[in-house]
């Protein structure tokens, strides 16, 4: 076994929780390039009138204060939570959003949220502030890989590396590599910056660095179900943030990947924009939320239990605010992970491959993971 082949072993597990998704069991099948990221139907989806029950907001609770700086008032009140979309991607990979099943009536109450995701300024000001450092940029220990040579504990974290032509999309690792040296400042790794980027949203966090952010602002991360209650506006069903078709006008409303995945120069960047984007680029949903849908993947507070949903359902009752299991849940991938949700999808999301912009859809990953298309927006 060659040097980056051991680096490649010790960071099995960071890989495996970046992710988001189980990609590593969904079956790839070849979809031609015409018919990438193109509005595809879920032909075994039931009527969403017959499973999505109205939105019933909350009226007349909004606090008398002023909105704090860049947040926007989200009602709470009632409504269907989970997707009927029974596939990973709409155009080709089949049968492995159950984790989103069955759709359930919800409550939560009135919250203020972060209009956007967390930019690298608004981070920046914090670690300023606290001296904080993240999960990337602290060397692992032996304590915690007690099996791997020194010489490969170093800090860094996972980033997309493209392939140089098409590949099984079956194994995600082919497009995944520790680089040493990645962080929040250098997100692709040590040669990348942030500069002219501080209105970008910041990236390689891990779980427990958003919520040391979110503690330092006064504000916490939000609920799974809080966060889909705002990214729907209100609207009940639609299968995007902005409603029921991928382009509206014949324009993408989010920052996904088009094109080859996850093939170098495949993104076309028909949305305006090849990788990751700044903030508030995109129209706003009805509550005033941007990129709730596509450009980073966003951590929300709960543990991620693929069979969630159907427990809290069973008694058919609506559910008050739910925050997702008491403790981490027995992982059957065997790999003894703790993991969270991830909302909302990112600019690696492809009709191709990962449909997950999907409002309804989940994502998960691992609590120590960081990567360069994942970050978080707050809620009070």
């Amino acid at each position: 076994m060659n040097k980056q082949q051991k680096k490649t072993g010790l960071y099995a597990l960071v890989a495996i929780g970046i992710i988001s998704i189980a990609y590593g069991y969904t079956q790839y099948l070849k979809t031609s390039k015409k018919d990438i990221a193109q509005d595809c139907s879920d032909e075994n989806s039931v009527s969403r009138s017959e499973l999505y029950k109205p939105t019933i907001e909350n009226k007349n609770n909004k606090p008398s204060i002023a909105a704090p700086k860049g947040m926007v008032w989200i009602p709470g009140g009632e409504f269907s939570m989970g997707s009927d979309v029974s596939d990973e991607s709409l155009c080709s990979i089949k049968g492995v959003t159950k984790d989103a099943s069955p759709i359930h009536r919800v409550y939560v109450d009135g919250y203020w949220m972060d209009e956007s995701e967390v930019t690298n300024d608004q981070f920046a000001a914090f670690v300023k502030a606290t001296g904080y450092v993240t999960v990337a940029e602290i060397k692992p220990t032996k304590e915690e890989f007690p099996n791997v040579d020194e010489q490969f504990l170093i800090t860094g974290s996972a980033v997309f590396t493209p392939t140089e032509t098409k590949v099984d999309l079956n194994n995600f690792i082919q497009w995944w590599r520790f680089i040493g040296g990645a962080d929040w400042k250098h997100p692709e790794g040590p040669n990348s910056s942030i500069k002219d980027r501080g209105n970008y949203p910041v990236v390689q966090v891990a779980y427990e660095d958003a919520v040391a952010y979110a503690k330092w602002a006064g504000k916490r991360l939000p609920t799974e179900a809080e966060w889909e209650f705002a990214a729907r506006g209100g609207k009940a069903g639609d299968l995007y943030a902005w409603g029921n078709t991928l382009k509206v006008n014949g324009k993408f409303q989010a920052n996904i990947f088009e094109g080859v995945f996850p093939v170098a120069n495949g993104d076309t960047g028909e949305d305006g924009f090849v990788g990751i984007a700044p903030v508030k680029q995109y129209k706003p949903n009805a509550y005033g939320l941007y990129d709730v849908g596509g450009n980073v993947w966003e951590w929300v507070y709960d543990w991620y239990s693929e069979s969630y949903y159907q427990e809290i359902s069973k008694d058919g009752k609506v559910v008050s605010n739910p925050k997702g299991p008491e403790t981490a849940p027995y992982d059957p991938s065997g790999n003894n992970e703790k993991k969270r949700v991830h909302r909302g999808g990112s600019f690696l999301c492809t009709s191709e491959y990962c449909s997950r912009y999907m409002v309804g859809t989940r994502g998960n990953g691992e609590i120590r993971s960081p990567a360069n298309h994942l970050g978080f927006r707050c809620v009070k």
